[in-house]
């Protein structure tokens, strides 16, 4: 079952108006969806466009969203289809991939966006060599899904703190709310550490962490203000890591590759990462296709809605000088 009320995520795209056919048989026209996309045809973005936020409310797990208030782009009410992943080749003959989009309004095409997993230049040609419907709905899943990254050190039932590489399915696991919890399945991705993908750090000691934490972006952490510093109105809240970026103490690390790892129990936790709180992975119709067919039906389904998702803090709360700073002092006064 699905939780009671669905966050709508913010991703960075680009309209597909911005890359057009430079050289082939769709000449001069704009990226679009896959029935009219043809292998071979050389696309370029002649300016460098600056991304644009589109905030997507998921529907289901077959690839349809709503367009929620907030954005940057996009009619709020709308609907958004995932349409496909399609992969380009540079010069250099590097690829990269990028899931096209696509809004619809009153049963006609209102826009159609590139959402970019890794970072694309103006002024250069990018073949395309390939259109994939099927896996864009998994490519989609694997950076919706919240992750530690490798050397991890997690807290088990036990004590020990053991790198997430090494956690395995059947070991028990020490969460806030539930004591020590079973592991059901441990994921592995490797994606481009670039531009939205790519991960933070946060330094040693910054949230009284035992060493630097690196987390996917869009990861939350669970903090408790002994005063509420942030305003919130309650002393327990749920940081998205993304937020807390101050270019010093926390800072995003771009370039080259990071694995991943996704831990899921029955259901959506808390856990301790490096000494502090992380949740796990939360499935839902954003994140249920990054999981393997063969896992238990009853996992797949779906976690119910835990308490703790309601504490979740608005990015304006964060904003307001140095965030981090004011939830270390907030939860050791």
């Amino acid at each position: 079952m699905a939780p009671r009320s669905q966050k709508s995520q913010s991703v960075h795209v680009l309209p597909a108006d911005a890359f057009r056919v430079t050289d082939g048989v769709a000449s001069g026209e704009a990226m679009t969806f896959a029935d009219e996309l043809v292998l071979d045809d050389i696309y370029e973005m002649t300016a460098q466009v600056q991304p644009l936020a589109l905030s997507l409310e998921p529907q289901d797990d077959a690839g349809r969203f709503r367009i929620a208030p907030g954005g940057q782009t996009g009619m709020p009410g709308s609907d958004v289809y995932l349409d496909c992943c399609i992969t380009l080749m540079a010069i250099d003959g590097k690829t990269y991939e990028a899931l096209i989009l696509v809004e619809v309004v009153g049963g006609g095409v209102e826009a159609v966006y590139m959402l970019p997993l890794a970072n694309l230049a103006a002024n250069l040609p990018y073949r395309l060599v390939g259109v994939d419907r099927q896996i864009a709905t998994t490519r989609f899943a694997e950076v919706a899904s919240v992750s530690f990254t490798r050397g991890t050190r997690i807290t088990m039932a036990s004590g020990a703190q053991v790198a997430i590489e090494d956690v395995r399915i059947g070991d028990r696991v020490l969460t806030r709310d539930d004591g020590p919890q079973v592991v059901r399945w441990v994921g592995e991705t490797t994606l481009r550490a670039v531009g939205d993908f790519a991960p933070v750090v946060i330094r040693k000691g910054a949230l009284h962490n035992a060493n630097d934490l690196v987390l996917s972006p869009d990861h939350r952490l669970f903090v408790y203000q002994r005063q509420d510093r942030l305003g919130a109105g309650r002393h327990e809240v749920l940081v998205k890591v993304r937020h807390l970026i101050n270019g010093d103490t926390v800072f995003q690390q771009d370039g080259g590759f990071v694995d991943y790892f996704q831990l899921l129990f029955d259901q959506h936790q808390i856990i301790y990462a490096e000494g502090i709180a992380a949740e796990s992975l939360l499935i839902d119709p954003r994140t249920r296709n990054a999981l393997p067919d063969h896992l238990d039906e009853n996992v797949r389904r779906g976690h119910s809605h835990r308490h703790h998702l309601d504490y979740e803090v608005r990015e304006s709360l964060l904003s307001a000088g140095d965030a981090v700073a004011m939830l270390r002092r907030a939860s050791s006064d």
